[in-house]
């Protein structure tokens, strides 16, 4: 099941719509990667809103896709861990220690927005 990814301004928006298999994170993984290149994304949303759990290969991937999206001079923003998965992931252990997250979509937005400015500002990306 292929993640739709929208281009607004210097940002990307992933917004997962359904749980995806092992194969689909790591398709996804690549063309996020990718298209941060294409369009000289400075940051990227992940929104995971729709997801009821987010496993130990899930919160891999989504390490994965932030670093892989830092190596190419992005940064990325996790957004929409509902508070029940929340509560599961750290009773499992798995935490996304590193990368940004915000509440929703909105937060996100800014948050990227401040830190792509501020990194601009400073002469980075």
């Amino acid at each position: 099941m292929p993640v739709p990814i929208l281009k607004q301004g210097h940002l990307l928006i992933a917004t997962l719509q359904t749980e995806l298999t092992d194969r689909d994170w790591f398709d996804f993984q690549m063309e996020v990667t990718k298209l941060v290149g294409v369009h000289r994304a400075r940051g990227v949303i992940l929104d995971v809103t729709v997801l009821d759990v987010l496993d130990s290969f899930a919160t891999k991937s989504l390490k994965n896709i932030a670093e892989m999206v830092r190596l190419r001079g992005a940064r990325a923003v996790v957004v929409g861990i509902h508070p029940d998965v929340a509560f599961t992931m750290v009773q499992l252990g798995l935490t996304l220690h590193g990368i940004d997250t915000a509440i929703d979509l909105e937060h996100g937005l800014n948050l990227l927005n401040l830190r792509t400015s501020s990194s601009t500002a400073n002469g980075r990306n």
